[in-house]
């Protein structure tokens, strides 16, 4: 399916691994011109080098902190720079420390909120007036913890809620020029989940990696996820095919939830 989403402009914050690389890398596969974004510059080459490699759009790096003001509108401009406009903006950062609530700090929790809150919020102020010139689209990246909280992950299902609060508002504030929607991404095959079910191995737990991996995740009907099916979920947002979708916040979790709504 074309989504017709070639050289169109887009931003995909936290791309070097994870959902945000799969984004990153089904959005090009659609032949857009994609800024993919990381702190670190080797992982940023080697990413570059892969996604010029998959369509016929533009790839650009861009080395930036989410947690820094500066560096955020560095992000924007240097995409508008760039490709001469900007029609999607995909906001991603990575998870806070994981622990109960008595385990965590002020510092903790403020740190939680910059990674997680305002790092979107920087996005799209800075974005905003780009996005609504040529009609465009915002997604965040967030988590299904903000449908159902998680065990020891006080930060992610509490701060995060105000994501989807901040994707609500936009879906009215700025249509119809912009539309906005979420993700809500549940257990996926990314490198961190490797690392742990690997983790499992070396500590006893696991036979092997594909054992760890269904002890792990076998309460998923339909198993863990490949990422790219995140990404391509996230691609079809962006695209035409969607145009009547906005204000919705999308599990993408293989069936796992147990919430009806």
């Amino acid at each position: 399916m074309d989504l017709g989403i070639a050289d169109d402009a887009a931003i995909v914050a936290a791309s070097t691994s994870g959902l945000g690389k799969a984004t990153a890398t089904a959005l090009a596969r659609e032949g857009a011109n994609v800024v993919v974004n990381g702190r670190d510059q080797e992982k940023l080459d080697t990413i570059v080098a892969e996604l010029r490699s998959v369509g016929s759009g533009d790839i650009v790096g861009k080395q930036a902190d989410l947690t820094d003001a500066d560096d955020i509108s560095d992000l924007v401009e240097a995409a508008v720079d760039e490709f001469g406009g900007l029609d999607h903006l995909i906001t991603n950062a990575g998870g806070p420390p994981s622990g109960p609530f008595m385990e965590m700090n002020d510092e903790e929790w403020y740190d939680a909120f910059d990674l997680l809150v305002m790092s979107a919020v920087r996005l799209v102020r800075e974005a905003a007036s780009h996005l609504k010139e040529g009609g465009g689209t915002i997604t965040n990246i967030t988590s299904m913890t903000v449908k159902e909280a998680a065990d020891g992950l006080i930060l992610s299902n509490s701060v995060r809620m105000s994501v989807i609060g901040l994707e609500k508002t936009l879906s009215k504030e700025f249509a119809p020029d912009v539309r906005v929607n979420a993700v809500l991404p549940g257990s996926h095959e990314t490198d961190r989940t490797r690392e742990l079910v690997t983790q499992g191995i070396e500590r006893g737990d696991y036979e092997d990696y594909e054992s760890g991996l269904k002890e792990r995740y076998d309460d998923i009907p339909l198993g863990i996820g490949d990422p790219m099916n995140l990404g391509d979920t996230v691609a079809f947002l962006c695209s035409e095919r969607a145009s009547n979708i906005t204000g919705v916040a999308l599990p993408v979790d293989g069936g796992r939830s147990h919430s009806n709504l």
